[in-house]
């Protein structure tokens, strides 16, 4: 038996064929844009395990790599590094409390024109309104470190993040007449991608820091040589630096360790640079 098969057939069944290939092209790349997709948002996302900032240090003099990306960072306007390219440090300062170190800090500040930020809680501008005052008569900013420094990465509604940050903010602003400068900190470094969206909500900036060392245990103070083998080897060009103020070694060294980080050829910058960059 024979079948006979025209020229026209022959077009149809081609034209047929290419369809095919056209739709199974089609469904073979859904799935891959859609997985792209999938890849781009959870590399943009906070890891769920992430609940504490860290730092991988890998070469000395280089920027440390974060648990989370600055790229990522960078999407709810938060950061723990600035402009790699250039030689500024960001200096700034957790202050839970006052316990004498704060003007020692302010005077090697002053006599080096190093602007800082010092995040406070409730608790500093009830005890020391007139460290605060000179905070801002000198220039730095005060930034939020909430009003009872809790760990913000267990507060999920808006309205418990919200008071922790506006009580702060409108504290400052009844004791100094200005309003507080849009920056966070969270309480020891614990956040949550969701703390981070609260945050921008408000027009916060959050920061996080990029050199730090132990120096918050008041009754075991590192030594000065302890201090500087942390400082200097680690320093890199856009560090955000966190220091605590209520460190008797800080208020020591401070002075010095600006000195050394000048002459290593840095210069200090505000954090405001971070949001006018953008």
């Amino acid at each position: 038996m024979f079948i006979t098969i025209t020229r026209d057939t022959l077009y149809r069944i081609a034209a047929a064929a290419a369809v095919c290939v056209v739709l199974a092209v089609l469904f073979w790349r859904l799935p891959a844009d859609d997985a792209a997709q999938t890849s781009a948002e959870a590399e943009a996302a906070v890891p769920a395990s992430v609940s504490d900032w860290g730092l991988s240090f890998q070469t000395e003099g280089q920027p440390p790599v974060g648990n989370v990306s600055a790229d990522t960072l960078r999407q709810w306007n938060a950061f723990y590094v600035a402009d790699t390219a250039k030689p500024t440090i960001y200096i700034t300062f957790d202050a839970g409390f006052e316990n004498g170190n704060t003007p020692a800090i302010l005077d090697a500040l002053k006599k080096h024109s190093a602007p800082a930020c010092f995040f406070l809680v409730g608790n500093f501008i009830d005890t020391a309104p007139e460290l605060v005052q000179r905070m801002v008569d000198e220039g730095h900013i005060v930034g939020n470190h909430t009003m009872h420094h809790p760990d913000m990465s267990k507060i999920a509604d808006q309205a418990s993040f919200e008071a922790e940050l506006n009580g702060l903010a409108e504290k400052f602003e009844a004791l100094t007449g200005k309003p507080m400068q849009k920056f966070y900190r969270p309480p020891q470094g614990k956040f949550s991608e969701e703390n981070l969206k609260q945050a921008q909500s408000l027009g916060y900036t959050t920061v996080f820091w990029s050199l730090a060392y132990v120096d918050w245990y008041t009754d075991n103070q590192p030594t000065d040589e302890q201090a500087y083998s942390k400082l200097l080897p680690r320093i890199h060009n856009g560090a955000i630096v966190l220091l605590h103020s209520t460190s008797s070694t800080n208020a020591r060294i401070l002075d010095e360790l600006l000195t050394k980080w000048e002459q290593a050829g840095y210069t200090f910058g505000a954090l405001t640079d971070l949001t006018q960059a953008g």
